[in-house]
């Protein structure tokens, strides 16, 4: 009898131990067609093949189409930029220009907004698992000084690479020094970050909410009142309010890192979170101040979703 309930035991260890959890890395539409651009071979293990595992691209009515919709349809994964995504990627410092609005580059045509204008960048994307601890949203984007790459072609971000909420000089393509006692960051030309859950095609059902991130370093501290998260030195809900605003640096990857929902856990917006699943869908929206100091340019894949989620077999 003891033999047969050591067996037992094994082979629910074995079990467990084959259900796993692994990596996994989320783009705008079918992540195994991800740009290779952007990805090493390292990143490219984690990067899966949505059909196969069972998580549609395109499911149900949300979101819908709008005059923005840059990549993606109805019910499809999709980014949206209120302007046209007729620029080159400026991050490949080995593109060519062949002619006027003519280039060729590695990478995605991105979308730009540029200094002193007011603009969004906005992705829908699927998770590929269910999400078992913190998510990552990875924002990488190209940053320029402003009117770089009309002067400067694909050298430009070789010579003048910036970051959002940067001071910028008199001359050209030059940075502004600052006293001590003077922020070097103009705070509110930082672009504010937002993000939202909705339910895909394996959720029980749940009102969309906004996920609320780690301050990176920080205490890590769940911080509570009467049981609601609420906003504090370790805590922000991601609404697209002053706290939630992002600096990016040029061509390089910004990670924010994102509470795991649990479900009945109440945010700072007094909205109820639920626990995510696979196919669930995350909207991630990047709003620019028309005080915005830099040219600023995205694509479909300037965002994407990583963390560890439960191995589909």
């Amino acid at each position: 009898m003891r033999w047969f309930i050591g067996c037992l035991l094994a082979l629910a260890m074995v079990s467990a131990a084959f259900a796993g959890e692994d990596p996994y890395i989320a783009v705008v539409g079918n992540d195994i067609d991800a740009n290779g651009f952007y990805f090493s071979e390292k990143y490219e293990q984690f990067l899966y093949d949505q059909a196969f595992i069972g998580v549609p691209v395109c499911w149900g009515s949300n979101p819908s189409v709008t005059p923005q919709t840059r990549v993606g349809g109805a019910g499809c994964e999709q980014f949206r930029s209120n302007t046209p995504m007729n620029q080159p990627e400026i991050c490949d410092a080995s593109g060519t220009v062949n002619g006027f609005g003519d280039f060729t580059f590695f990478g995605n045509p991105n979308a730009v907004v540029r200094k002193q204008n007011a603009g969004y960048f906005e992705w829908w994307i699927r998770l590929p698992k269910k999400p078992d601890g913190e998510i990552n949203i990875v924002l990488q984007c190209g940053v320029l000084k402003p009117n770089a790459f009309a002067f400067e072609g694909f050298d430009s971000v070789l010579l003048c690479a910036a970051e959002t909420g940067e001071r910028i000089g008199t001359g050209f393509c030059t940075r502004d020094d600052v006293e001590a006692g003077q922020n070097p960051i103009v705070a509110t030309a930082l672009p504010k970050l937002t993000a939202i859950a909705y339910p895909g095609p394996y959720s029980l059902g749940f009102t969309p909410f906004n996920l609320t991130a780690y301050k990176n370093p920080g205490s890590y501290a769940l911080s509570l009142s009467d049981g609601s998260m609420k906003n504090s030195a370790s805590l922000q809900v991601l609404d697209g309010s002053a706290d939630s605003r992002v600096l990016l640096k040029s061509c390089m990857d910004k990670a924010v890192l994102v509470k795991i929902p649990v479900d009945g856990q109440v945010n700072a917006k007094g909205q109820t979170e639920a626990a995510l699943e696979a196919g669930d869908l995350i909207q991630v929206r990047l709003d620019i101040p028309n005080n915005n100091t830099v040219d600023i340019y995205c694509h479909a894949e300037s965002a994407r979703l990583q963390g560890i989620g439960e191995a589909t077999w």
